[in-house]
């Protein structure tokens, strides 16, 4: 996969031979910082972007910490501009809890009142850097949970989304919470209680913002990562808090909270920057401040 690094529409770097691959290590170079969590993700944090890696299953007891990993890598590094989640490999996006191992994979340490997939749920609501979802094969159960905490998705034509677990038993309990906010009540009820999925249906809902030929779904991704890194992460990052906020507010609340949102931020450097660049007939010069 290459995507595009630095803010540059022509700097564009592929991820080194074996990334793909099973690894437990975390090294540093001069150009990036790749940090493996065992066989379950991985995160190339570049300038300009940060990759994390979904595994075919993903939802293995190690696979949530991991994740919020390289979200907070990604949040505490000033050069990440965007997060792109994607599946390791190309069957997969993320195909939910392994099946196979059944009784691993529903284990549950009920003296916690959380579990860690929730927990990341949670993380990525909270988050102030942007995501894009890179869903290039199956995104069904738990997947579908990382498919709607990302803020825009791309999808292959061949992929499949939906929500299988009423054949196996159980329910997609943690992906409601996100998902009703998202797509409308009628096609959550039909996959959560049918079983159903449909990559077509879910473009026409919402769920993705572009479904593309397997052969043009990196060069999309990179076209959406271009149109984010070069715009002030200064609006960005106080954007997604305030959207954040007002998604519980009724408009009373949210006028009046978002009234003051904007004249805070237009006291802040990238603010008075734009202006200036505008004014100037040049391209601003972001400071992310």
């Amino acid at each position: 996969m290459s995507l595009t690094t630095g803010g540059s529409r022509r700097s564009h770097r592929t991820a080194p031979d074996g990334f793909w691959h099973d690894c437990a290590h975390r090294e540093r170079t001069s150009q990036s910082e790749t940090i493996c969590a065992g066989r379950f993700t991985a995160a190339d944090i570049s300038v300009g972007y940060a990759l994390l890696l979904a595994s075919r299953i993903g939802l293995a007891k190690q696979f949530g910490p991991a994740i919020a990993q390289g979200y907070r890598a990604a949040h505490g590094d000033s050069a990440v501009r965007v997060i792109v989640l994607a599946g390791a490999g190309d069957k997969a996006f993320c195909a939910g809890a392994d099946l196979q191992n059944s009784g691993a994979a529903f284990a549950m340490d009920f003296s916690r009142p959380n579990v860690d997939y929730a927990d990341l749920l949670r993380l990525a609501q909270n988050a102030t850097r942007p995501a894009i979802a890179r869903v290039g094969g199956a995104c069904i159960a738990g997947g579908m949970g990382l498919l709607c905490m990302t803020d825009m998705a791309i999808a292959a034509d061949h992929a499949t989304l939906g929500l299988p677990e009423v054949k196996v038993g159980v329910f997609p309990m943690q992906v409601m919470a996100l998902l009703q906010n998202i797509a409308p009540r009628r096609l959550v009820d039909e996959w959560s209680i049918a079983g159903g999925r449909s990559t077509r249906t879910a473009k026409e809902v919402g769920l993705l913002n572009h479904v593309v030929p397997a052969a043009e779904l990196d060069a999309k991704v990179d076209w959406l990562v271009n149109r984010i890194v070069d715009k002030s992460s200064t609006a960005i990052r106080r954007g997604k808090y305030a959207l954040r906020a007002v998604a519980a507010m009724s408009f009373d609340e949210a006028i009046a909270y978002t009234e003051s949102q904007i004249a805070l931020l237009t006291q802040t450097e990238d603010a008075k920057e734009g202006l200036r660049a505008f004014s100037e007939k040049r391209k601003p010069n972001w400071t992310g401040r």
